[in-house]
Protein backbone atom coordinates (compact mmCIF):
# COMPACT_ATOMS: atom_id res chain seq x y z
CA UNK A 1 0.00 0.00 0.00
CA UNK A 2 1.67 3.49 -1.05
CA UNK A 3 2.60 5.67 2.15
CA UNK A 4 0.92 9.04 2.16
CA UNK A 5 3.51 11.32 3.83
CA UNK A 6 2.46 14.77 2.44
CA UNK A 7 -1.70 14.71 2.92
CA UNK A 8 -2.16 18.02 1.53
CA UNK A 9 -1.73 15.87 -2.28
CA UNK A 10 -4.95 14.84 -1.43
CA UNK A 11 -6.62 16.87 0.68
CA UNK A 12 -6.13 20.78 1.95
CA UNK A 13 -8.32 23.78 3.04
CA UNK A 14 -8.17 26.82 1.21
CA UNK A 15 -9.70 30.48 2.22
CA UNK A 16 -10.36 34.02 0.54
CA UNK A 17 -11.78 37.11 1.39
CA UNK A 18 -14.63 38.83 -1.51
CA UNK A 19 -13.86 41.37 -3.50
CA UNK A 20 -16.83 41.11 -6.13
CA UNK A 21 -14.32 40.78 -8.64
CA UNK A 22 -13.30 37.74 -11.16
CA UNK A 23 -10.84 35.59 -9.31
CA UNK A 24 -8.61 32.81 -9.04
CA UNK A 25 -8.57 30.60 -6.03
CA UNK A 26 -4.89 29.02 -5.71
CA UNK A 27 -2.93 27.16 -3.21
CA UNK A 28 -4.73 24.17 -3.13
CA UNK A 29 -2.01 21.97 -4.18
CA UNK A 30 -3.44 20.38 -6.45
CA UNK A 31 -6.35 20.14 -8.81
CA UNK A 32 -9.39 19.33 -7.07
CA UNK A 33 -12.17 17.03 -8.03
CA UNK A 34 -14.45 17.78 -5.31
CA UNK A 35 -15.05 20.90 -3.87
CA UNK A 36 -17.02 22.24 -0.91
CA UNK A 37 -17.04 25.77 -0.03
CA UNK A 38 -18.82 28.31 2.44
CA UNK A 39 -19.22 31.35 3.22
CA UNK A 40 -18.30 31.78 6.65
CA UNK A 41 -19.42 35.26 7.91
CA UNK A 42 -23.04 34.86 6.36
CA UNK A 43 -25.98 32.48 6.04
CA UNK A 44 -25.47 31.02 2.49
CA UNK A 45 -25.93 27.60 1.66
CA UNK A 46 -22.88 24.90 2.08
CA UNK A 47 -22.55 24.58 -1.99
CA UNK A 48 -20.98 21.39 -3.49
CA UNK A 49 -19.02 20.62 -6.92
CA UNK A 50 -17.12 18.26 -8.45
CA UNK A 51 -15.40 16.67 -11.76
CA UNK A 52 -18.17 13.91 -12.65
CA UNK A 53 -21.48 16.25 -12.31
CA UNK A 54 -18.88 18.99 -14.11
CA UNK A 55 -20.36 22.22 -15.80
CA UNK A 56 -23.96 23.17 -16.00
CA UNK A 57 -24.66 25.88 -18.58
CA UNK A 58 -22.31 29.02 -17.49
CA UNK A 59 -20.37 27.23 -14.12
CA UNK A 60 -19.96 24.05 -12.47
CA UNK A 61 -23.37 22.33 -11.09
CA UNK A 62 -24.06 22.54 -7.23
CA UNK A 63 -25.46 20.42 -4.65
CA UNK A 64 -26.06 21.95 -0.77
CA UNK A 65 -25.20 19.32 2.13
CA UNK A 66 -27.97 21.08 4.34
CA UNK A 67 -30.47 21.28 1.82
CA UNK A 68 -32.72 18.20 0.23
CA UNK A 69 -32.84 20.58 -3.47
CA UNK A 70 -32.20 18.58 -5.94
CA UNK A 71 -29.19 19.75 -8.14
CA UNK A 72 -29.07 23.39 -9.82
CA UNK A 73 -27.28 23.97 -13.07
CA UNK A 74 -24.84 26.55 -12.80
CA UNK A 75 -26.38 29.15 -14.60
CA UNK A 76 -29.92 29.23 -12.84
CA UNK A 77 -31.05 30.72 -9.79
CA UNK A 78 -28.10 28.71 -7.86
CA UNK A 79 -25.66 31.16 -10.09
CA UNK A 80 -27.36 34.46 -10.13
CA UNK A 81 -24.92 35.42 -7.55
CA UNK A 82 -21.88 33.72 -8.57
CA UNK A 83 -20.23 30.07 -8.90
CA UNK A 84 -17.15 28.64 -9.69
CA UNK A 85 -16.81 28.10 -13.17
CA UNK A 86 -13.12 26.40 -13.45
CA UNK A 87 -10.66 24.02 -12.02
CA UNK A 88 -7.47 24.85 -12.24
CA UNK A 89 -4.03 23.02 -12.07
CA UNK A 90 -3.75 24.53 -8.00
CA UNK A 91 -7.61 25.65 -7.18
CA UNK A 92 -10.62 26.86 -8.80
CA UNK A 93 -11.89 30.17 -10.26
CA UNK A 94 -15.12 32.05 -10.17
CA UNK A 95 -17.31 34.40 -12.09
CA UNK A 96 -20.12 37.28 -11.10
CA UNK A 97 -23.70 36.00 -11.13
CA UNK A 98 -26.89 38.07 -12.54
CA UNK A 99 -26.85 39.94 -9.17
CA UNK A 100 -24.27 39.93 -7.36
CA UNK A 101 -21.21 38.30 -5.78
CA UNK A 102 -22.25 36.78 -2.51
CA UNK A 103 -22.06 33.08 -3.09
CA UNK A 104 -18.58 33.26 -4.27
CA UNK A 105 -16.97 36.39 -3.47
CA UNK A 106 -18.69 38.52 -2.32
CA UNK A 107 -17.29 41.78 -0.75
CA UNK A 108 -16.57 41.83 2.62
CA UNK A 109 -17.48 38.50 3.03
CA UNK A 110 -14.89 35.83 3.99
CA UNK A 111 -15.14 31.68 2.50
CA UNK A 112 -13.09 28.76 2.91
CA UNK A 113 -12.92 25.64 0.39
CA UNK A 114 -12.36 21.90 1.28
CA UNK A 115 -10.85 20.35 -1.71
CA UNK A 116 -10.16 16.42 -2.69
CA UNK A 117 -8.21 14.90 -4.74
CA UNK A 118 -10.35 11.93 -6.70
CA UNK A 119 -9.19 10.35 -10.05
CA UNK A 120 -10.15 13.30 -12.95
CA UNK A 121 -13.55 13.00 -14.52
CA UNK A 122 -14.62 9.15 -14.64
CA UNK A 123 -14.69 6.02 -16.57
CA UNK A 124 -17.31 3.49 -16.39
CA UNK A 125 -17.38 0.55 -14.00
CA UNK A 126 -19.27 -2.23 -14.39
CA UNK A 127 -18.21 -4.32 -10.75
CA UNK A 128 -22.20 -3.88 -9.74
CA UNK A 129 -25.49 -4.50 -11.10
CA UNK A 130 -25.92 -0.95 -12.24
CA UNK A 131 -22.93 0.00 -14.29
CA UNK A 132 -21.40 3.45 -12.82
CA UNK A 133 -19.40 6.88 -13.42
CA UNK A 134 -16.32 6.50 -11.45
CA UNK A 135 -13.04 8.67 -10.62
CA UNK A 136 -10.98 7.46 -7.59
CA UNK A 137 -7.64 7.77 -6.35
CA UNK A 138 -6.70 4.71 -4.61
CA UNK A 139 -3.93 6.22 -2.71
CA UNK A 140 -6.21 8.48 -0.76
CA UNK A 141 -9.16 6.37 -0.55
CA UNK A 142 -11.66 8.56 -2.22
CA UNK A 143 -14.05 7.93 -5.15
CA UNK A 144 -16.87 10.13 -7.15
CA UNK A 145 -19.22 7.77 -8.50
CA UNK A 146 -22.13 8.45 -10.17
CA UNK A 147 -25.26 6.02 -11.31
CA UNK A 148 -28.89 6.06 -12.32
CA UNK A 149 -31.27 4.58 -10.22
CA UNK A 150 -33.20 1.44 -10.67
CA UNK A 151 -36.33 1.17 -7.92
CA UNK A 152 -34.89 -1.99 -7.21
CA UNK A 153 -31.88 -3.12 -4.60
CA UNK A 154 -29.11 -3.00 -6.43
CA UNK A 155 -24.72 -2.76 -5.76
CA UNK A 156 -22.70 0.04 -7.65
CA UNK A 157 -18.97 0.02 -8.14
CA UNK A 158 -17.23 2.50 -6.18
CA UNK A 159 -13.81 1.64 -7.75
CA UNK A 160 -11.51 1.62 -4.17
CA UNK A 161 -10.18 -1.38 -3.89
CA UNK A 162 -10.69 -1.66 -0.18
CA UNK A 163 -14.49 -1.30 1.44
CA UNK A 164 -15.24 2.30 2.08
CA UNK A 165 -15.99 3.21 5.68
CA UNK A 166 -17.93 6.27 4.35
CA UNK A 167 -20.53 6.45 1.41
CA UNK A 168 -22.27 9.55 1.27
CA UNK A 169 -24.94 9.63 -1.32
CA UNK A 170 -27.70 12.49 -2.81
CA UNK A 171 -30.05 12.05 -5.23
CA UNK A 172 -29.30 14.78 -8.01
CA UNK A 173 -32.15 15.05 -10.10
CA UNK A 174 -35.19 14.57 -7.60
CA UNK A 175 -36.74 17.01 -5.11
CA UNK A 176 -36.81 16.79 -1.86
CA UNK A 177 -34.64 14.47 -1.48
CA UNK A 178 -32.32 13.51 1.93
CA UNK A 179 -28.64 12.96 1.95
CA UNK A 180 -28.10 9.20 2.56
CA UNK A 181 -24.95 7.98 5.14
CA UNK A 182 -23.49 4.89 5.10
CA UNK A 183 -20.75 4.82 7.89
CA UNK A 184 -18.68 1.63 8.98
CA UNK A 185 -19.09 2.34 12.90
CA UNK A 186 -23.62 2.69 11.94
CA UNK A 187 -22.94 -0.61 9.45
CA UNK A 188 -25.31 -1.38 6.46
CA UNK A 189 -28.28 -1.70 8.69
CA UNK A 190 -28.78 1.96 9.39
CA UNK A 191 -28.48 5.19 8.09
CA UNK A 192 -27.87 8.79 8.57
CA UNK A 193 -28.66 12.02 7.14
CA UNK A 194 -26.28 14.99 6.21
CA UNK A 195 -28.86 17.66 5.80
CA UNK A 196 -30.64 16.79 9.27
CA UNK A 197 -29.41 16.81 12.86
CA UNK A 198 -31.83 13.64 13.38
CA UNK A 199 -30.74 10.40 15.00
CA UNK A 200 -29.38 7.53 12.57
CA UNK A 201 -32.35 5.21 12.00
CA UNK A 202 -32.27 1.47 11.25
CA UNK A 203 -34.10 1.10 7.71
CA UNK A 204 -33.15 -1.94 5.16
CA UNK A 205 -34.06 0.22 1.95
CA UNK A 206 -31.18 2.71 2.28
CA UNK A 207 -28.03 0.12 2.08
CA UNK A 208 -29.99 -3.45 1.69
CA UNK A 209 -28.87 -4.00 5.06
CA UNK A 210 -25.28 -4.62 3.53
CA UNK A 211 -22.18 -3.03 4.07
CA UNK A 212 -20.03 -2.37 1.42
CA UNK A 213 -17.43 -4.93 -0.01
CA UNK A 214 -14.04 -4.18 -1.38
CA UNK A 215 -15.56 -3.38 -5.38
CA UNK A 216 -19.25 -2.56 -4.87
CA UNK A 217 -22.07 -0.37 -2.01
CA UNK A 218 -25.13 -1.76 -1.84
CA UNK A 219 -28.56 0.51 -1.95
CA UNK A 220 -32.15 -0.61 -1.88
CA UNK A 221 -35.14 0.91 -2.88
CA UNK A 222 -35.36 4.04 -0.99
CA UNK A 223 -35.88 7.12 -3.36
CA UNK A 224 -32.77 9.20 -1.50
CA UNK A 225 -30.44 6.29 -3.08
CA UNK A 226 -32.15 4.54 -6.19
CA UNK A 227 -35.17 6.14 -7.04
CA UNK A 228 -35.62 5.22 -10.71
CA UNK A 229 -33.96 6.75 -13.73
CA UNK A 230 -33.15 9.28 -11.52
CA UNK A 231 -29.15 10.77 -11.40
CA UNK A 232 -27.32 10.46 -8.17
CA UNK A 233 -23.98 11.15 -6.93
CA UNK A 234 -22.20 9.19 -4.08
CA UNK A 235 -18.72 10.06 -2.24
CA UNK A 236 -17.14 7.10 -1.03
CA UNK A 237 -14.30 7.39 1.41
CA UNK A 238 -11.81 4.24 2.56
CA UNK A 239 -9.50 4.66 5.62
CA UNK A 240 -6.00 4.98 4.54
CA UNK A 241 -3.20 5.02 7.48
CA UNK A 242 -1.52 8.08 8.31
CA UNK A 243 -4.33 9.95 6.37
CA UNK A 244 -8.02 8.80 7.40
CA UNK A 245 -10.06 8.00 9.78
CA UNK A 246 -13.47 7.32 10.26
CA UNK A 247 -14.95 5.63 13.48
CA UNK A 248 -16.79 6.56 16.47
CA UNK A 249 -16.47 7.72 20.12
CA UNK A 250 -18.61 8.21 23.46
CA UNK A 251 -18.70 11.13 24.70
CA UNK A 252 -18.35 11.68 28.72
CA UNK A 253 -20.22 15.19 29.04
CA UNK A 254 -16.83 16.46 30.89
CA UNK A 255 -14.61 19.30 29.97
CA UNK A 256 -11.59 16.76 29.97
CA UNK A 257 -13.36 15.29 27.18
CA UNK A 258 -12.88 12.14 25.19
CA UNK A 259 -9.21 11.70 23.07
CA UNK A 260 -9.66 10.43 19.60
CA UNK A 261 -6.36 9.04 18.46
CA UNK A 262 -6.07 9.11 14.36
CA UNK A 263 -2.33 8.75 14.17
CA UNK A 264 -2.24 11.91 12.32
CA UNK A 265 -2.53 15.81 13.01
CA UNK A 266 -5.83 16.76 11.82
CA UNK A 267 -6.99 19.00 9.35
CA UNK A 268 -10.22 18.56 8.72
CA UNK A 269 -12.98 16.71 11.70
CA UNK A 270 -16.47 16.31 11.28
CA UNK A 271 -18.88 14.69 14.18
CA UNK A 272 -22.23 13.66 14.45
CA UNK A 273 -24.11 12.56 17.70
CA UNK A 274 -25.83 9.03 16.28
CA UNK A 275 -28.80 10.18 18.85
CA UNK A 276 -29.33 13.65 17.18
CA UNK A 277 -27.90 17.23 17.23
CA UNK A 278 -25.81 19.01 14.01
CA UNK A 279 -23.08 17.85 12.09
CA UNK A 280 -20.11 19.93 13.47
CA UNK A 281 -17.24 20.54 11.21
CA UNK A 282 -13.18 21.77 12.04
CA UNK A 283 -10.57 22.47 9.92
CA UNK A 284 -6.33 24.12 10.68
CA UNK A 285 -7.17 26.96 8.08
CA UNK A 286 -10.11 29.38 9.64
CA UNK A 287 -10.06 31.79 12.57
CA UNK A 288 -8.04 29.02 15.47
CA UNK A 289 -5.09 28.16 13.69
CA UNK A 290 -3.89 27.27 17.35
CA UNK A 291 -5.23 25.29 19.70
CA UNK A 292 -8.49 25.52 21.21
CA UNK A 293 -9.94 24.94 18.16
CA UNK A 294 -13.23 26.46 18.63
CA UNK A 295 -15.17 27.36 15.11
CA UNK A 296 -17.03 24.49 13.76
CA UNK A 297 -19.84 24.43 10.79
CA UNK A 298 -22.80 23.14 11.14
CA UNK A 299 -22.98 21.03 7.83
CA UNK A 300 -26.64 20.73 7.92
CA UNK A 301 -27.25 24.20 8.44
CA UNK A 302 -26.80 27.46 6.66
CA UNK A 303 -25.24 28.87 9.55
CA UNK A 304 -22.06 30.84 9.58
CA UNK A 305 -19.48 29.59 11.81
CA UNK A 306 -19.55 29.62 15.16
CA UNK A 307 -16.36 30.81 17.54
CA UNK A 308 -17.47 29.80 20.75
CA UNK A 309 -15.60 28.20 23.33
CA UNK A 310 -18.44 26.27 23.84
CA UNK A 311 -17.16 23.58 21.05
CA UNK A 312 -12.98 23.48 22.27
CA UNK A 313 -11.04 20.94 20.87
CA UNK A 314 -7.30 20.31 20.56
CA UNK A 315 -6.13 19.17 17.07
CA UNK A 316 -2.67 17.23 18.59
CA UNK A 317 0.21 15.27 16.73
CA UNK A 318 -1.85 11.58 16.80
CA UNK A 319 -5.30 12.80 17.11
CA UNK A 320 -8.38 15.00 18.64
CA UNK A 321 -9.18 15.91 22.34
CA UNK A 322 -11.99 17.05 22.94
CA UNK A 323 -12.43 20.09 26.02
CA UNK A 324 -15.44 20.77 25.94
CA UNK A 325 -19.14 19.42 26.97
CA UNK A 326 -21.31 19.83 24.55
CA UNK A 327 -23.94 18.02 23.48
CA UNK A 328 -23.38 18.38 19.73
CA UNK A 329 -19.60 16.37 20.33
CA UNK A 330 -19.15 15.40 23.93
CA UNK A 331 -22.97 14.35 25.09
CA UNK A 332 -22.57 11.85 28.49
CA UNK A 333 -22.71 8.25 27.04
CA UNK A 334 -23.91 9.20 23.44
CA UNK A 335 -22.02 7.57 20.26
CA UNK A 336 -20.53 9.84 17.96
CA UNK A 337 -19.30 8.97 14.78
CA UNK A 338 -16.54 11.02 13.00
CA UNK A 339 -14.47 11.26 10.08
CA UNK A 340 -10.65 13.20 9.64
CA UNK A 341 -8.43 13.88 7.21
CA UNK A 342 -4.46 14.50 8.03
CA UNK A 343 -2.88 17.80 8.35
CA UNK A 344 0.44 15.44 8.60
CA UNK A 345 1.25 11.80 9.78
CA UNK A 346 2.59 10.53 12.99
CA UNK A 347 5.60 8.80 11.89
CA UNK A 348 8.57 7.53 13.14
CA UNK A 349 12.37 6.52 11.63
CA UNK A 350 10.88 3.76 9.05
CA UNK A 351 8.73 6.67 7.41
CA UNK A 352 5.55 3.93 9.05
CA UNK A 353 2.97 5.82 10.78
CA UNK A 354 2.88 4.52 14.48
CA UNK A 355 -0.12 2.67 16.01
CA UNK A 356 -1.61 2.84 19.98
CA UNK A 357 -0.04 0.75 22.26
Amino acid sequence: MAQINKPSDYFNTVTWSGDNTDKTISGVGFQPDWIWWKQRNGTDDHRLIDSVRGEGTASYKILFSDLTDAEIDGNDNGGSQGNINAITSDGFSGVQGTSGWNNWNGSGLNYVGWNWLAGGTGSSNTDGSITSSVSANTTSGFSIVSYTGTGANATVGHGLGVAPSMVIIKNRTTAAQNWQCYHSALGGTKAIELNNGGASFTDSTRFNDTNPTSSVFSIGTATDVNTSSASIIAYCFAEKTGYSKFGSYTGNGNADGPFIYTGFKPAFFIAKSTSGTNWKLFDNKRANTFNPTQTPFNVNEADAEDDNAAYALDFLSNGIKLKNTNGNLNNSGNTMIYMAFAEEPLVGTNNIPATAR
